[in-house]
């Protein structure tokens, strides 16, 4: 059991405000993960950074957009730090994780094979990049042509036997093709477990418990500090544990969640915009071709989950969204996840059941691919979380809240990109294709999947009054509780989150090791 169930930890969703909000009864559009490591277990692996634009996207929208451009109510900010702060911390994480990859721009001199849009990098990646299947091949071929520069999907999935700064040994992968979704039976996955787990429980002062629950952080009565948590162990007990310093390191929308149940940030309120925590929530959006092919044979048995070509051309900065009226970009790839057949692709019209549907398989698994697309998805003034005044979980507790919709600004963005993949997929000439692609208008689907890719709600920021932490992940209201994970990004980018999470949060850790723990205390003054 990797995945939660909504009757353990169901959201409420709706599109706006005025309406009233239903729990979530089956996981469709993301699906957070459960257990020790969560998500990490059996994520994709794709471990890509996003670009110093990314991270300073407001002062990007301040120079390049004119007054008007732009949806009144969008809510985008920069990141609290710089790129020359934060990339030490990527390259220490992509280290850990065994990082595989082509380097594409080495402390400002670009590398051919690699992306000539991604922030200097103070040394290359670790280990070179996964083998291509046969849908990255032409996929690379065609967006070369067509004057993109694709690169290979940066990796979690190592390419070679990798041992990490910790000592963990992590095996290089075989290709099993059961990997986005499924943890990793040859250890070559880097994961909690696979990455720093072992090293944690040779230590002396390490302890875990598993099969429990984190029901509320409790705070002293100054409500300035916290003194511990109170949770719930495998046998259903309530239990307190008193700490000098809490971090929430759950899913994003359950620390989120967490936070509002313990009091620990004032609720944000979208009519007022005061408040801070519940602001800035923010998905993203997905879509692309599958192209049929019946003489090619794409073996998706054989493949990582990180397998693929991508190309950064369409982000922030890269192409010139002012003039198209829209702010943000997208990854473009061919990318072969996992190779199971109930997943496999097949050409309109097969029946999805019965007879029909088992020929249709059998003629043509294995003669698919696919070209997708990840998108940015920015922050709006009524998208937000908050506790559900309706409904409870089985402790008696509020669900957490979610108020999102798609807003035309990410509607304009998918059509743009369908010209494009349109234009790729025409080029690789198959004997059909399907497209699927938001229209505008399109209300937020909750029951199909997109990806587990949520964040924002408790965001990083330079200003106590827009952002719940600071720079270090540090609440400003109880500066003994640290908050890493998606929740503290402002807006989501093109680029997978797992990355930037894995730096933050240690450029967090450093500082608690180096100056809290030696005068406990806000990092940064408000």
């Amino acid at each position: 059991k990797v995945f939660a169930t909504p009757a353990e930890v169901a959201v409420t969703v709706r599109y706006n405000s005025s309406q009233t909000a239903l729990p979530t009864r089956k996981w469709g559009a993301f699906a957070p993960g459960t257990g020790v490591g969560g998500s990490g277990l059996h994520w994709t692996a794709v471990l890509i950074r996003p670009t110093p634009t990314d991270i300073k996207l407001k002062t990007y929208v301040d120079e390049a957009y004119k007054p008007g451009i732009l949806q009144d109510d969008m809510r985008v900010m920069d990141f609290p730090f710089s790129w020359e702060e934060i990339e030490p911390y990527y390259y220490k994480f992509e280290l850990i994780c065994g990082q595989s990859g082509n380097t594409g721009n080495l402390r400002g001199k670009i590398l051919e094979g690699g992306d000539p849009f991604e922030g200097p990098r103070s040394e290359p990646y670790p280990l070179p990049a996964l083998d291509d299947t046969l849908n990255n091949v032409m996929f690379k071929e065609v967006a070369t042509k067509l004057g993109y520069h694709p690169f290979p999907n940066p990796s979690a999935c190592v390419s070679r036997a990798w041992k990490n700064p910790y000592g963990n040994q992590i095996a290089p992968c075989n290709y099993c093709g059961y990997c986005s979704k499924y943890p990793c039976l040859n250890y070559s996955k880097a994961s909690p477990q696979t990455a720093v787990m072992d090293s944690l429980k040779r230590m002396p002062n390490f302890s875990y418990e598993v099969n429990a629950e984190v029901i509320k952080v409790v705070l002293n009565d100054d409500k300035k500090t916290a003194k511990g948590v109170i949770y719930i162990d495998a046998q259903g007990n309530e239990c307190f544990q008193p700490a000098k310093i809490v971090v929430l390191s759950s899913f994003q929308l359950y620390n989120v969640r967490l936070m509002l149940l313990s009091g620990i940030g004032k609720p944000y309120n979208p009519i007022t915009e005061e408040g801070v925590v519940g602001r800035n929530y923010a998905f993203l959006s997905n879509g692309g071709a599958t192209l049929f092919f019946k003489d090619k044979n794409f073996n998706p048995y054989a493949t990582a989950g990180a397998t693929g070509q991508m190309f950064n051309d369409i982000s922030p900065g890269n192409f010139d969204g002012p003039s198209l009226g829209f702010l943000g970009g997208a990854k473009i790839h061919s990318s072969q996840a996992t190779g199971t057949p109930i997943s496999t692709a097949l050409p309109k019209g097969t029946p999805t059941w019965g007879m029909g549907y088992k020929e249709g398989l059998e003629e043509w698994y294995g003669h698919s691919m696919k070209i997708s697309i990840t998108t940015t998805c920015q922050s709006y003034r009524d998208i937000y979380l908050d506790l559900d005044p309706n409904y409870n979980d089985h402790r008696g507790l509020p669900l957490l809240r979610m108020t999102f919709n798609w807003k035309e600004n990410e509607l304009k963005l998918q059509q743009h990109l369908k010209g494009i993949v349109g234009n790729i997929a025409k080029e690789l000439n198959p004997d059909s294709m399907s497209m699927s692609f938001l229209p505008m208008g399109a209300d937020f689907d909750l029951t199909k999947y997109v990806s587990t890719h949520n964040v924002g709600g408790a965001v990083m920021g330079d200003n106590p009054k827009t952002s719940a932490l600071n720079k270090y992940l540090q609440s400003w209201d109880v500066h003994n509780v640290f908050v890493p994970g998606g929740n503290a990004f402002p807006q989501n980018f093109q680029a997978n989150p797992t990355d930037t999470i894995g730096a933050i949060t240690l450029m967090a850790a450093q500082a608690i090791k180096d100056q809290y723990l030696k005068n406990p205390g806000p990092l940064v003054q408000a």
